[in-house]
């Protein structure tokens, strides 16, 4: 990972952080599931302060461009085009099981409407 901070941006660090990681994670040059430095890693291999860098890892998580594991780490999360494959491959995983056992469409779509109001709170 290629990150670099100019001084003379008017755009503050944390700013600066934010964009490059969403850039490179959008364009494919960090890959879905990369691991990115620790906030107190990248933030001493910029110069900046470790609350700059958390700051854009919350902004970025915020948007859904990385994901924290906890103890594990930060990684790049499935966006975008990643993201919507993968869910095509799970749709199509779900409609296979369900035709296997038989169920109709009308069954099924209503198994999917039922886990989407209970995955978004609905």
């Amino acid at each position: 990972m290629t990150l670099k901070i100019d001084i003379d941006d008017s755009a503050p660090p944390y700013e600066q952080v934010r964009a490059r990681i969403s850039e490179q994670a959008r364009s494919g040059a960090l890959p879905v599931g990369y691991r990115l430095p620790t906030v107190r890693g990248l933030a001493g291999s910029l110069g900046l302060a470790a609350n700059t860098v958390a700051k854009a890892y919350r902004a970025l998580e915020a948007d859904g461009v990385i994901e924290t594991r906890g103890r594990n780490g930060t990684f790049v999360a499935a966006a975008g085009s990643a993201a919507d494959r993968e869910l095509a491959s799970a749709a199509q995983a779900f409609a296979e099981r369900a035709n296997r056992l038989g169920l109709g469409e009308d069954v099924a779509l209503a198994a999917v409407r039922d886990a989407l109001r209970a995955a978004y709170g609905k």
